[in-house]
């Protein structure tokens, strides 16, 4: 087996003391994606969690990218919500990012490391 990180450099906010994700490889791929957040690439939060869903969803594609995968490949996906009222618009934004394809998924609401994180989603990736 091989695994390489996936790190863009460009792009996306930076990993400073984690990977954004790690890539297996062997007879199949796998990609174990760090909760991402909705984050510009100055480290910077949008103030509404709709915002932060729309760069949530451009960061795990552009990782994705950077694993030659897309959306289609996730099989698994964990969203941690500063408030339980968020579940809805997650929902929706989810279906809408899937193309309205359903995956194992699990919503948990948690506290966040910084106040203005409202929302983190992690994902695995096969091909």
């Amino acid at each position: 087996m091989k695994s390489s990180l996936i790190n863009p450099s460009t792009g996306i906010y930076p990993a400073e003391d984690y990977a954004h994700g790690i890539l297996l490889t062997g007879f199949d791929k796998l990609l174990f994606v760090a909760g991402t957040m909705g984050l510009a690439p100055d480290h910077k939060a949008p103030t509404t969690v709709e915002e932060q869903l729309v760069l949530v969803w451009e960061n795990l594609r552009r990782i994705l990218d950077e694993a030659e995968m897309g959306v289609d490949n996730i099989v698994r996906l964990t969203s941690y919500m500063r408030d339980g009222s968020y579940a809805e618009v997650n929902r929706d934004a989810r279906l809408s990012a899937l193309g309205g394809r359903r995956i194992p998924t699990t919503a948990i609401v948690v506290e966040t490391l910084e106040p203005d994180w409202l929302i983190e989603i992690e994902v695995i990736a096969a091909a």
